[in-house]
């Protein structure tokens, strides 16, 4: 019996414990590999299993598992019931993370690692016993109200949490009705705009200090890095023209307390707010806890600092009320409501995504379920909805209005300049852009036109709601139909704006449009779309998107759009004559709206006009122009979207050949000072002006009228002393094969802590199938993006905490991973990243650089991907290539003084392992 295994199926806690007896559910416990399977059985005996084996006992027998989906992809299954200790830690510790692995969960639990299979099913079967235990010091009445729906519900983990609970009075307990426990946000006063004294260097230095303490490593890059950065928190002195700063900060220069510094002093001194936006939500997360320091007392943060991010992102509790409401009425209660429940009443934010709800949550209840719980429609019914005084999008909202620092991502900030503005109709005036050079990718998106079935059958379903289909979608009548009831004008335009909208796709338009028995209007233009993107596509099939220039058009496309746009012009007038009259209720003089309406009858007019005149209009335009010839600032381009060779969605799309141009126009010209800052805003190219010019150009900056001043402090890092750079020069790059090879002999040459970068998921999952049983015969995990059932954000948090775990990626993986010390001590790139030569990078290579356009790409992605490698002054790794055409001129891409080796991969492997033992 392995040591530390209970000794009896109801293990106890110690008999002086005042809660008595704590029972663990007499079950296995099984860790999963991907050529062995360790099951313990609940006598304490250890078996090494087959996957077939494992999979025929988990058809008879419920085992504890950790992320019984990841467990279930592994061992190629549908799935399977399970005590999955994951759930359990949810519903005992909600709104509260852990990384989800035994090992993840011993660390939470402050129990002893494991450090074999063995150990870590023991590791299960112990942190099973140690949260029943603390469930039995709960003394929230909802916390047994919640399980016993839950045990009703069929929950594995149900009679065990039932029993662990304190019995307490749950009479006043609202269970899985969470919705009414929350507290309703206060209005406040309107802030007063902010004041203009500038921010000096020697300021941002002092304020620097102060952040970082006394005692702290002193770094004069930081310190340079933070003078700099405050020339934008000058006073705007001419319209139109901000503060623009332009910083590059090299890996370990420490830019996010550098900009921290001179832009928490201006929010200070001049009682405004400084946006802070960066690439992706999990970075909101990480710039946010950083913020510690400048506010060490959490009430007090949560007063200065918001976390900003869309809507589609937070829990809508109306549509979480709508989904309660529906299995308590069939008598079918639901344990991942349950489970939601909980987080529900423990959360600080009520957001979904990179917030305190964890993402293997998400995973292990559905993503799609998940999802279906916010508001990803534009639905909202705003102040209509019984839960609009709780609502967290509005708690949000309001909070951010009086926050000193908004921690924001670039695409809610594009989007929200795209429609004119924040919620209360203001436009920041000073931004930082953390992660710049990924700037206009954003930009491109929210700035870009797109009409596809997909977007059109969103856009009925926002009108018709769900027809014919249980959903809780709500549509235009339900939404204001009431404000409208007395007034017959009114009623009839809400008709007039129903019937135009079924010009859009309806239920089963990918199934008609592909047999070229589309719907008229619409669909029938998407079959032309399709059609002509099949005739004229030159790329090769992979299973996934096709593409085709919209010009030359086949026979019948202009005229096709034509009648579409007709159509929209159609529905955009009737909507913007029903959004003009909802507005006169809004400007009665003589009968003016209660507050509560005039809330309801704002939001509609703007959700009608955005629609309607944004969307709509945008969309009839985009149509109308496919019969003119192309424009110099624009490309339009028609789209066949499919994954893993089924088709999703039909467009035509239009994007600017340089998002630069919107991004300054309705972004960085209207704000009073701007900071751009990366590590990696130059690509390493060798003429210093030239490689300045390119990353001006990258940002969007050289649309201003004036230049950006311009800051560039080096890595402090030394790079020759801690890193080597191997090309190898012996395997054919598109032989996967030989690739799989490669990457094996490399990771295992590292003993793990290796992360794999592929250009394609294609080659990726290849790749995955040959080297798995291979590194797990050595003892070293391995983690596949678009392999295991884990988000990306999933995947890096195990692979940071499990030191000498492997991860392949693809570029998700590449932009989100900091992983500082031995965790991270390989990347291996399986080809030069090259940027796919797609209608788009044609478009824009003519204004991005010509014909060094594709270099100033693939070195800056291996750039970034080799910043990722070196995070300490104490770190050590190797990159690698494994592509013998790499060429020479793309080396610039790595620091000065890097010794860079071009040899066979037998050499490449003694030398990692030298290299890293050395260390």
């Amino acid at each position: 019996m392995p040591e530390g295994y209970p000794s009896s199926a109801t293990d106890a806690t110690p008999a002086s414990h005042p809660l008595g007896r704590i029972l663990v559910p007499r079950a296995p416990a099984l860790v999963a590999g991907f050529r062995e399977v360790v099951w313990l059985s609940p006598d304490g005996e250890i078996e090494a299993l087959s996957p077939d084996e494992a999979k025929a006992r988990l058809m008879r027998e419920t085992a504890m598992v950790c992320h019984a989906r990841a467990t279930a992809r592994r061992l190629d299954m549908a799935g399977f019931a399970a005590l999955d200790l994951l759930e359990l830690f949810a519903f005992t510790r909600p709104a509260k993370f852990c990384v989800p692995t035994p090992r993840g969960l011993a660390a939470a639990l402050g129990l002893q690692a494991p450090e074999s299979p063995a150990e870590a099913c023991v590791a299960l079967v112990t942190a099973a016993r140690a949260l029943l235990q603390e469930l039995g010091q709960e003394t929230d009445p909802n916390a047994r109200a919640i399980a016993e729906t839950a045990e009703r519900a069929g929950w594995s983990w149900g009679p065990a949490v039932l029993a662990a609970l304190p019995s307490t009075d749950s009479r006043r307990a609202v269970g899985l009705r969470a919705w009414q426990a929350l507290d309703e946000w206060q209005e406040r006063a309107p802030s007063p705009p902010p004041g203009n004294d500038p921010v000096r260097p020697e300021e941002a230095r002092q304020r620097l200090a102060a952040l970082l303490g006394a005692h702290a490593e002193t770094r004069p890059q930081q310190a340079d890095y933070a003078a700099a950065v405050a020339d934008a928190f000058l006073p705007r002195a001419h319209p139109d023209q901000p503060q623009a700063v332009l910083a590059e900060a090299g890996t370990g220069v420490g830019k996010t307390l550098g900009y921290i510094a001179p832009a928490s002093l201006w929010a200070e001194k001049n009682q405004g707010t400084v946006w802070i936006s960066t690439y992706t939500r999990n970075l909101q997360a990480q710039i946010a806890s950083e913020l510690d320091r400048l506010y060490p007392e959490p009430a007090q943060k949560r007063r200065r600092v918001v976390v900003r991010k869309g809507r589609e992102n937070f829990l809508c509790l109306l549509n979480f009320e709508d989904a309660v409401r529906a299995t308590l009425s069939r008598a079918q209660p639901s344990a991942p409501l349950a489970l939601i429940a909980r987080w529900v009443l423990a959360t600080e934010a009520g957001d979904l995504v990179a917030g305190d709800f964890p993402g293997w949550l998400a995973e292990l209840i559905g993503g799609y379920r998940v999802a279906a719980l916010a508001d990803r429609r534009g639905e909202c019914v705003h102040s209509a909805c019984q839960h609009y005084r709780k609502c967290f999008v509005e708690k949000n909202v309001r909070a951010a209005r009086h926050a000193r620092l908004v921690v924001a991502n670039h695409a809610l900030v594009m989007a929200q300049a795209a429609l004119g503005g924040l919620d209360d109709g203001t436009v920041p005036s000073r931004y930082v852009f953390d992660e710049g050079h990924h700037l206009l990718d954003a930009a491109d998106s929210a700035f870009s036109v797109r009409l596809s079935g997909r977007e059109g059958r969103e856009l009925r379903r926002w009108i018709l709601g769900a027809e014919a289909t249980r959903s809780r979608a709500r549509d235009l009548q339900r939404r204001i139909g009431d404000l409208l009831e007395a007034d017959e004008d009114g009623h009839k335009l809400l008709v007039e704006a129903l019937v135009a909208a079924r010009i859009l796709p309806a239920d089963g338009w990918h199934q008609r449009v592909a047999e070229g028995s589309g719907l008229p209007g619409f669909e029938s233009f998407l079959s032309l779309v399709r059609q002509q993107v099949l005739a004229r596509s030159t790329g090769p099939d992979t299973g996934y998107g096709l593409e085709a220039e919209a010009r030359p058009p086949i026979g019948g496309l202009v005229e096709g759009a034509v009648r579409l746009a007709e159509g929209l012009d159609r529905l955009s007038a009737a909507m913007m004559r029903l959004a003009r009259m909802l507005r006169k209720q809004l400007e009665d003089p003589e009968n003016p709206p209660d507050p509560t309406t005039r809330q309801r009858l704002d939001a509609a007019v703007r959700g009608i006009e955005r629609r309607a005149g944004i969307q709509v209009g945008a969309w009839a335009a985009l149509l109308r122009d496919l019969g003119e010839p192309a424009g110099a600032d624009t490309v339009e381009w028609l789209a066949l979207d499919r994954f893993e060779g089924h088709e999703n969605d039909i467009a035509l799309n239009r994007n600017w050949v340089d998002p630069g141009i919107p991004f300054v126009q309705y972004v960085a010209q209207p704000a009073h000072g701007v900071v751009v800052t990366s590590a990696t805003l130059t690509d390493g190219e060798a003429d210093p002006i030239l490689a300045w010019s390119l990353a001006e150009a990258a940002s969007g900056l050289r649309h201003l009228t004036a230049s950006p001043r311009a800051a560039r402090i080096a890595s402090p890092f030394d790079y020759a002393a801690q890193t080597r750079i191997l090309i190898v020069n012996d395997i054919p790059r598109d032989d996967l094969g030989q690739v799989a090879a490669g990457f094996a002999a490399l990771m295992q040459a590292s003993n793990g802590g290796a992360l794999g970068l592929f250009t394609a998921i294609g080659r990726l999952r290849l790749v995955h199938e040959r080297i798995a049983p291979v590194l797990e015969a050595r003892g070293l995990l391995l983690l596949a993006q678009h392999v295991d059932a884990m988000s990306p954000a999933t995947l890096v948090d195990i692979f940071r905490a499990e030191e000498n775990s492997c991860l392949l990626g693809t570029d998700a993986v590449r932009d989100g991973v900091d992983v500082p010390g031995r965790s991270l001590r390989l990347i291996v790139f399986d080809r030069v990243p090259w940027p796919r030569p797609d209608i788009l990078h044609r478009a824009r290579k003519r204004v991005f650089g010509g014909a060094n356009y594709e270099d100033h790409i693939a070195r800056l992605r291996l750039r970034q991907a080799y910043g990722r490698l070196i995070r300490r002054a104490d770190d050590r790794g190797v990159f690698v290539v494994l592509d013998r055409q790499l060429p020479s001129r793309l080396l610039g891409a790595f620091p000065e003084g890097v010794p860079v080796a071009r040899l066979p991969l037998t050499e490449a492997v003694e030398r990692t392992t030298r290299f890293l033992d050395d260390a």
